[in-house]
């Protein structure tokens, strides 16, 4: 199975296709590279970063990568199957993102507790199905993690690096990003989250969660042999590279790094491969030209969600007042974007046949 997009292959040819691939998968490699050494690097040479500087790269990135990497749903799925993009299709992904998004900001308002344990669960998945793409897209020939199991098993290891692996290591901090979302909308219903963050509960994920990392990595192992050692030396590079980067660099850092610099990047460069003049120019190494497409894409409806970031400030019970609850207002945005975003990459991970085996 090799997870390419069907449009770029039919009309510019798979030496084009194959060639911004390859492409693609180098700027994968070398944005998670930098975002892991990043990390790691600020936490060697900093002894304690304050507080305030640990938002940095969540907030300085909002219009970079952060609400732009999800602002081209509406033009995806149509490139994806060779076909145009109508007032009707565009109309389709909008009354999704009304339906869903409206009534998932509605949880927050009415239980922002369940809200806050939605969003770590669909941000796991999301961020997990991202990276299965990416291990089967940007890497040789495709031949990797050849089980929906094995894929499954992927998603879960790979998304839970960013949301599990934190909670093991910095509970403190991430109560308190816990406590800054929900607080927005209700002080006191974070006290229902409190035994998450008890030791033994914390010591039964650690356990658990690392048993899934080892069964992952040894079961890709064992499916590869000669050339395609190759996918498998990345995916434990990666991952043990995340492991470390999760739980030695504190999570408000972490997280504002690998969602501008690993998640927003490598769903970028997918967009770019189901649009012919992106994947043209990736393939003449015109990364540049690449973006360029996707920034004019992306720009109107990162003013939508820069509209809906500002009726959240609007409508919260608690309005922001410090550098973290502006950021908790951001994060509540982008839960509130993502839920509908998931149900498009879903559809696109079926158009693309991420979960069809041979």
């Amino acid at each position: 199975m090799t997870a390419t997009p069907s449009r770029s292959e039919g009309s510019l040819g798979r030496s084009d296709a194959s060639g911004a691939r390859r492409r693609a998968g180098r700027l994968s490699l070398g944005f998670g590279a930098a975002t892991i050494v990043a990390g790691l690097a600020l936490v060697a040479a900093v002894d304690s970063l304050p507080l305030v500087y640990q938002y940095l790269p969540l907030v300085a990135t909002v219009v970079v990568f952060g609400l732009p990497h999800g602002a081209v749903d509406h033009l995806v799925l149509p490139r994806a199957r060779n076909d145009p993009v109508t007032s009707r299709s565009m109309a389709a992904v909008g009354v999704l993102y009304l339906v869903v998004g409206t009534s998932y900001a509605a949880v927050w308002f009415l239980a922002p507790a369940l809200a806050f344990a939605l969003f770590v669960l669909v941000t796991l998945f999301h961020w997990g199905q991202g990276d299965v793409y990416a291990l089967l897209a940007f890497t040789r020939d495709g031949t990797y993690l050849e089980s929906r199991a094995a894929r499954a098993l992927s998603l879960v290891v790979r998304g839970g690096l960013p949301m599990l692996v934190p909670l093991v290591a910095f509970p403190e901090q991430y109560a308190f990003v816990a406590g800054t979302l929900i607080g927005l909308f209700d002080p006191a219903a974070a006290a229902a989250l409190e035994p998450v963050f008890e030791p033994a509960v914390r010591a039964a994920v650690g356990l658990g969660f690392g048993a899934l990392v080892v069964a992952s990595l040894v079961l890709g192992y064992r499916r590869s042999a000669g050339d395609a050692l190759e996918p498998w030396l990345i995916d434990v590079a990666e991952t043990l590279g995340l492991v470390a980067f999760f739980a030695l660099v504190p999570p408000i850092l972490a997280i504002g790094l690998y969602f501008a610099l690993w998640h927003s990047v490598r769903h970028v460069l997918r967009t770019l491969l189901v649009d012919d003049p992106a994947v043209a120019a990736l393939a003449d190494g015109n990364d540049l030209a690449a973006l360029g497409r996707f920034a004019r894409d992306a720009a109107p409806l990162t003013v939508a969600a820069l509209g809906v970031l500002g009726g959240l400030g609007l409508l919260v019970p608690r309005t922001p007042a410090t550098v973290p609850d502006v950021a908790a207002l951001y994060l509540v945005c982008i839960a509130v974007l993502t839920l509908p975003h998931v149900v498009v990459v879903s559809l696109l991970d079926l158009e693309q046949r991420v979960w069809s085996t041979p």
